[in-house]
């Protein structure tokens, strides 16, 4: 809520909590730059290829993907006006697992934790905030998200990802369920 130009977060699920997908919300109300660099959903380490066999943690990646494609369609006049920027990474068959935040060229967040409810109340992970007014790091933070940002692509809208319609079956068959009691 602090930041007041830029803020970008590095999360591989995007399952955001009410509280900080509220928080986005204001920042971006108010002008404020939101990028999320979020791993691709074939990125993800419960993804299973559709040549092996499915198993129901397969259901995680498309869930995450659905969540993001509400968020996008939410927030598209953010994304036209280029306030709100949402990058997909994908490098080849290797997962994304980025945690953490850079705000306003003064403050990063490096975490391990996930950005939801359940990680900030059951896990025990580390974080490491560093804030940094005189702009000290700022060469080495700009250098590290343009080597995360060399493989991801910017979405120019919810329109660009998947719908329910061409997930797996036993994926439509939960998400069906989930929409329903959301």
């Amino acid at each position: 809520r602090s930041a007041k130009r830029k803020l970008t977060i590095l999360t591989p699920y995007f399952n955001l909590p009410s509280v900080l997908r509220g928080a986005i919300g204001q920042l971006l109300k108010r002008g404020c730059g939101v990028t999320i660099i979020v791993g691709d959903k074939t990125a993800n380490d419960f993804f299973i290829p559709p040549h092996e066999p499915f198993k129901t943690i397969g259901q995680v990646p498309y869930l995450y993907e659905s969540n993001l494609r509400r968020f996008a369609r939410a927030h598209q006049r953010h994304i036209d006006q280029g306030l709100l920027n949402l990058l997909l990474w994908k490098h080849d068959d290797n997962s994304y697992h980025a945690k953490g935040m850079y705000i306003d060229d003064s403050a990063s967040v490096l975490t391990g934790s996930n950005f939801n409810p359940r990680a900030w109340t059951l896990d025990l992970e580390n974080a490491l905030v560093l804030f940094d007014p005189h702009g000290l790091l700022r060469a080495q933070n700009e250098a590290e998200l343009e080597r995360i940002c060399r493989h991801a692509t910017r979405l120019s809208g919810y329109l660009e990802l998947e719908t329910l319609r061409n997930y797996p079956e036993p994926v439509k068959k939960t998400l069906r369920r989930l929409s329903r009691t959301r």
